[in-house]
């Protein structure tokens, strides 16, 4: 008898807990949120991938740009990446705003590099880059960040100095 009624409550205790579907429906959303608090991560790089915008116009161009906020990343850039996709780059963030250099050592792809000052604005764009090349590419004044985004791209979409940057 005391078999029958222990049995009868491991019964009842089972039909009470949820089952597994329910339990793993119920830890979904935790999972899901842990999943969208992971920043996105460029597949040949792995650095962070975040959105940036150009206003130029009124209209608002958007980006999906590759950020190399260390100084590893800084210094390998865009080097040896043989493509770019027409609404990707990379965003250099500087901490403190100061006149910037580059250089395409190592680089296969023309960039438009593009120096952003303090106020967020277009400094100065050093159009259709040479590949490879040794000589410097420098800012017209403090910048705060630098872009770089395949040759042509700024031309094409418009992109010229006082026009707003943000990421």
């Amino acid at each position: 008898m005391v078999k029958l009624w222990l049995l009868a409550g491991v019964a009842a205790l089972a039909a009470c807990s949820p089952g597994e579907g329910a339990t793993a429906r119920a830890q979904a959303p935790a999972t899901q949120t842990q999943a969208e608090a992971q920043p996105a991560r460029h597949p040949v790089s792995g650095l962070e991938v975040i959105d940036l915008t150009v206003e130029h116009g009124g209209k608002r161009i958007p980006f999906r740009v590759e950020l190399a906020d260390t100084s590893q990343a800084q210094a390998r850039g865009l080097m040896f990446r043989p493509e770019l996709g027409d609404f990707e780059g990379m965003i250099f963030p500087s901490g403190t705003p100061q006149p910037r250099s580059f250089w395409m050592k190592n680089t296969p792809l023309s960039l438009d590099i593009i120096f952003i000052g303090p106020d967020g604005r277009i400094l100065n764009i050093a159009a259709d880059t040479e590949p490879y090349s040794l000589d410097p590419v420098t800012s017209d004044g403090p910048a705060s960040a630098v872009l770089e985004l395949r040759a042509g791209r700024a031309k094409a979409l418009g992109i010229g100095p006082g026009d707003k940057v943000e990421f």
